[in-house]
């Protein structure tokens, strides 16, 4: 639990990020993933999601619009980026050193991984 506040057991911990993310999601597109799971270990936070297209996403990938959906998709995370990274530093209070996003269609998944600073080196004032 390397960075977490004392009071946070990990599994708190990860459901709070989780949480988070599922909200931000929901703020951006309209609607948020229905399952969120947390891992956090060492120098690494990745939250993968479930069911996460919009109705409108799903009509696209049932016209084989696949690619235009990964591409709505990246746009969001690209303006979701430094929220998520200030998410992440704000619960873990480790600086994050990279962010990475990504969507598969079939099955309806989304992953957000956050590489942190090793501890002791790069925290957060």
């Amino acid at each position: 639990m390397t960075g977490a506040k004392p009071k946070d057991s990990q599994g708190e911990l990860n459901a709070r990020i989780s949480n988070r993310v599922v909200q931000m999601m929901r703020e951006y597109t309209g609607r948020g993933p229905t399952r969120a799971r947390t891992t956090y270990a060492d120098d690494l936070v990745s939250v993968v999601l479930q069911d996460t297209l919009t109705p409108g996403e799903r009509a696209l990938v049932a016209d084989d619009k696949h690619e235009t959906v990964l591409a709505v998709r990246g746009e969001y995370q690209d303006t979701m980026s430094e929220r998520l990274i200030n998410e992440v530093e704000e619960l873990t209070e480790r600086k994050v050193l990279a962010f990475m996003s990504a969507n598969h269609i079939d099955p309806d998944l989304g992953i957000e991984s956050f590489v942190l600073a090793p501890v002791g080196t790069a925290t957060l004032a």
